[in-house]
């Protein structure tokens, strides 16, 4: 088994292969650390493939699945009479591309709000936004300015592409839709794309788009301890479950609370659910003891016990619902957060594509030039766009 696991998380995962091992003594797994997509792509592409590959994106789902590199899981599903209604519908939809099912979700990421207790208390509010006005009140109140004007404390930076600031993770709480009806792109039609860039674009008009810049310039990298967020630089901000175990291990004292990322206005139904994605596992094209590696997938993704033993030790959401129960997992109130999240039914993430997340990058970078200031046409840029990713999604099927 290949992974891009390495150092003390490639020992998590050894202890649950060595609970696999313990029900299946007939079968040795080889735990192969610090191998990438590329890696594995190379080794299909010269015949000696792993027998299971593990990946850290759900981008390369649709190419993964359509090419055949990763081999269809349908008869093991069916033969072993597996409920796929253990997982959820958002994690499905990122384990599989037009009908073929290639992989098995195997832990996820969970983003919401995190929030500053101690900032939010001296500015008099109580309780999370639940709303997208509401956080922007709330950061207006939230946000401190030096004696010069330039920026103290963010309340919150709305600078697309900074930490988890990405669009696929705030359309989720926007409620805007990736495709029509048709199976074209809904960037051009779908008015809650036009509203999120419009909010953003608001918020950073709010701060000045150069003070911002020269803010966020002097922050900490996102996987440092000088992450603003530890450094109560910033009073919210949205992130993943993980967090929590880097605020334990850098910033233990710091005073923070997490809730589901507000919501649309207009869409107020969808609080309580957030973005999601995670870690896939499959077996590769030209797997030599696809047999083997199919009771290895279906262990590690449906057994409960390996799944909570894997989020304990690596602070992920455990990928299926049954799995989610674990009172250990329950009693972290910061952790809990997620869990529910994860259980929601308006739990959303974005679509397998033939090409990769090449729109994802396609309209971020769009979204980014609006926010800059660097589109006079919000509709019309919109309608651009989709029709580049249409034009994009041909070519890469």
């Amino acid at each position: 088994m290949w992974s891009k696991f390495s150092g003390r998380e490639l020992g998590v995962l050894q202890k649950a292969l060595d609970g696999f091992h313990a029900k299946h003594p007939n079968i040795t797994v080889n735990n192969q650390g610090s191998q990438d997509d590329d890696k594995v792509a190379q080794a299909i592409r010269g015949g000696n493939p792993p027998d299971v590959a593990i990946s850290f994106s759900t981008d390369n789902i649709g190419q993964f699945c359509s090419s055949g590199a990763w081999q269809d899981l349908k008869s093991y599903i069916a033969r072993d009479k597996l409920d796929l209604n253990l997982l959820p519908t958002a994690t499905r939809a990122y384990t599989e591309f037009k009908g073929t099912r290639c992989a098995m979700p195997l832990l996820a990421d969970v983003y919401g709000l995190y929030y500053n207790k101690a900032m939010f208390a001296k500015a008099g509010l109580d309780g999370p936004p639940k709303t997208m006005s509401q956080l922007f009140e709330y950061a207006k109140k939230l946000t401190v300015f030096n004696p010069d004007g330039s920026i103290k404390v963010a309340g919150f930076v709305p600078t697309i592409g900074f930490y988890a600031n990405h669009v696929q993770m705030w359309a989720a709480s926007w409620g805007a839709q990736w495709t029509a009806q048709d199976g074209k792109s809904a960037l051009g039609t779908d008015p809650q794309w036009q509203a999120m860039l419009e909010w953003a674009k608001k918020f950073t008009d709010f701060y000045g788009k150069d003070k911002l810049a020269k803010f966020t310039a002097g922050l900490g990298q996102e996987y440092s301890p000088d992450h603003a967020f530890e450094k109560s630089q910033i009073a919210m901000m949205m992130d993943g479950e993980f967090r929590t175990a880097f605020i334990a291990a850098e910033a233990p004292t710091l005073e923070y609370a997490t809730a589901p990322f507000p919501v649309a206005d207009n869409k107020p139904e969808l609080y309580g659910g957030g973005y999601t994605t995670g870690t896939i596992i499959g077996i590769p094209k030209g797997a030599k003891n696809a047999g083997a590696a199919w009771e290895l997938v279906k262990y590690l993704t449906t057994d409960p016990a390996p799944l909570q033993e894997l989020a304990h030790g690596l602070k992920n959401v455990p990928s299926t619902i049954p799995a989610l129960n674990d009172p250990a997992l329950q009693q972290d109130a910061h952790f809990k957060t997620f869990l529910d999240i994860f259980a929601s039914p308006n739990l959303a993430t974005n679509p397998a594509s033939s090409n990769g997340g090449a729109y994802l990058k396609t309209t971020e970078d769009f979204a980014s030039a609006y926010q800059g200031g660097g589109v006079p046409d919000l509709k019309a840029g919109l309608a651009k766009t989709g029709a580049q990713v249409d034009a994009d999604a041909k070519l890469g099927s």
